[in-house]
């Protein structure tokens, strides 16, 4: 968790030539139960303090405030956004963490040096811990994305807002705080989400583009800028790496979305697999919809790879004709909200030809059964 603090201040400061002061951070109880809490190591670092370990035990029992001289930078005010299972699990790790922030809130340091001080003393502590409703999961995006509910991304920051206003402590019970979460990611100049190994990637599942671009989204729209957006990679602890998130969305295109051996495996698995296909293909078209950061070579190269392609067009049509109508769709609506500015006229009409020949292909089979 420290070394991927230190790398992150590290390549912020090489790119925008001053020091991180306002960050996001999302935190999953299920990567929290697998890396024994690398996230939260990763927050502590940021903004200046050190756990303190029973020495036979290796437990917990205190938070030490690492002094500025020590620290050698500015401490960073970090928001985190827990996920509905972190809270349930570990509700002890919320209680650390709000108390190490309540710890820096409360330092007298100048207000160069101490961000999170320096607010505390014009507004007042806020805490800096929100999630979803007691016993609610998610971040609300994906109701939105599936139902094409939504106008810009503003609604999709809207969503989330409305899905994370709960501020947590520990203690038993939440408080709602949406002007609370607002206020705090006004701030924010980065957004990050870290992923602990690599046996899958951001567009494997929707909650990576609910969190991460959900709180992208939400930023935005309170701010009125966007964030710049970090993925870490900490699946070799001893070397985390830290990757924008184009940069990383371009290595899932290029490795496993376009790669050829991927494909052929989908289509070994049938049905199954051309269902696996097209929810790539969503994931990729929400994680654009609330970023913006989806380059518009990616769509171009999916219609070619996939659905222009013979022999996956094929596939596709004869044993999953449902996922390929809705691929077909998907990738007309990127068109029509112009996340696919590049769309060629013949890429349009072959996805609106596809929509419905696979229609009647769905017909014939419902018919004949």
């Amino acid at each position: 968790g420290r070394r991927s603090a230190e790398r992150l201040l590290e390549l912020h400061l090489q790119d925008e030539g001053q020091h991180l002061r306002h960050m996001a951070l999302s935190v999953w109880g299920t990567a929290t139960m697998r890396n024994g809490g690398e996230d939260i190591a990763q927050l502590l670092a940021l903004i200046g303090v050190r756990p303190v370990w029973d020495g036979p035990t290796r437990r917990l029992v205190d938070l030490e405030v690492i002094p500025p001289a020590l620290l050698g930078r500015p401490r960073v005010d970090v928001v985190l956004r827990i996920s509905g299972l972190f809270r349930d699990a570990f509700p002890q790790l919320v209680a650390w963490v709000d108390q190490a922030q309540r710890m820096v809130a409360m330092l007298d340091e100048p207000d160069d040096l101490n961000p999170l001080a320096a607010i505390t003393r014009e507004d007042g502590f806020q805490g800096r811990i929100y999630g979803s409703a007691p016993g609610a999961y998610g971040a609300g995006l994906q109701a939105l994305i599936d139902s094409g509910a939504w106008e810009s991304r503003d609604d999709l920051g809207e969503a989330f807002l409305c899905w994370s206003q709960w501020r947590y402590d520990g203690s038993a019970q939440p408080t709602q705080d949406r002007s609370g979460l607002e206020d705090a990611l006004r701030r924010v100049e980065v957004v990050l989400h870290n992923q602990d190994n690599r046996e899958h990637d951001l567009l494997d599942s929707d909650d990576y583009y609910q969190f991460h671009g959900g709180l992208s989204a939400a930023a935005e729209q309170v701010s009125g800028q966007r964030p710049q957006l970090w993925f870490g990679d900490h699946s070799r602890r001893e070397r985390p790496r830290m990757h924008h998130l184009e940069k990383e969305l371009d290595k899932v295109m290029r490795s496993r979305m376009l790669n050829p051996r991927w494909i052929e495996g989908m289509r070994r698995h049938g049905y199954k697999g051309a269902f696996e296909m097209g929810a790539s293909l969503d994931y990729l078209f929400a994680y654009d919809a609330a970023t913006d950061r989806v380059p518009d070579w990616c769509y171009g190269a999916l219609c070619d790879a996939w659905l222009a392609d013979p022999v996956t067009q094929r596939f596709l049509n004869e044993r999953n004709p449902w996922v390929l109508r809705d691929m077909a769709e998907r990738l007309l609506e990127a068109a029509n909200r112009g996340l696919w500015s590049g769309a060629q006229p013949q890429q349009l009409e072959l996805l609106k030809d596809l929509v419905n020949s696979s229609e009647a292909t769905i017909e014939r089979g419902a018919l004949s059964g």
